[in-house]
């Protein structure tokens, strides 16, 4: 491929098909992990672990599965990635591992992994495959952490490091760094609806909404500036008609 698309794989999942707010996958993970930005980032780098090593060997092995295996050996391959990563953050990180629960574990069957193995590594070179998972891995990153912030400032009125990633808080004389917001001495103006499952329905429709009111005014600037080219182009024609006649 060109270099131009080597890019495109890479941006893509960025925004243009984001997988969360364009395409709509991975719902269960962002509304469940979503209560603190920490567990947020925790998931966010997992996954894209799993999904660029996924990707990149789903890739190299395009040409020797078969056929009519091609989607078991896709989630095998999945599986085991997902396995090693499990093993490794409750080894290094019991407490991002505590805080992500059953929903690691479901990396093996979630929709963007597997969707992304099927649509795009399967047909791809192992560059573009690589690029692929990256840029749906970070896509899915922020989308969930901008989840997160909105719905752990909404719902504590702070932001709490050190929780989750314990090295913060060893960094800090052992105690998590909080970041007061909406909360402090003598005033909180936090509401706890955010904190709970209702929240994150709430926060990721309202962003969603936001989205589809952007993307509506971009189209219809675009609509307006097309009628505007096209009674120019007609002016113009007539303008030259009378200069001809």
């Amino acid at each position: 491929m060109a270099k131009g698309e080597h890019k495109q794989s890479f941006i893509a999942g960025i925004i243009a098909e984001n997988p969360l707010f364009v395409s709509l996958l991975g719902m269960c993970p962002a509304l469940a992990v979503t209560k603190s930005l920490e567990s947020a980032i925790g998931m966010g780098i997992l996954f894209t672990i799993v999904l660029v090593c996924s990707n990149v060997l789903v890739s190299l092995l395009r040409k020797v599965i078969p056929e009519e295996v091609r989607t078991p050996c896709f989630i095998v391959i999945i599986a085991t990635f997902v396995t090693l990563t499990k093993m490794f953050t409750e080894a290094f990180l019991p407490e991002l591992y505590s805080s992500l629960g059953v929903f690691l574990s479901l990396l093996v069957v979630n929709c963007i992994i597997l969707g992304r193995s099927e649509a795009f590594a399967s047909k791809n070179g192992v560059l573009d495959s690589f690029l692929d998972g990256i840029g749906n891995g970070i896509g899915f990153l922020m989308a969930i952490c901008l989840i997160a912030l909105f719905r752990e400032v909404l719902g504590t009125g702070q932001l709490t490091f050190g929780n989750t990633f314990t090295f913060i808080a060893d960094a800090h004389n052992g105690e998590p760094i909080k970041l007061w917001i909406l909360k402090g001495e003598g005033y909180d103006v936090s509401f706890s609806i955010f904190s709970t499952p209702a929240g994150g329905f709430l926060v990721l429709g309202i962003t969603l909404a936001i989205m589809a009111a952007i993307n509506n005014m971009k189209a219809n600037k675009k609509k307006v500036d097309a009628r505007i080219k096209a009674q120019k182009a007609k002016e113009e024609a007539a303008k030259k008609r009378e200069v001809a006649q």
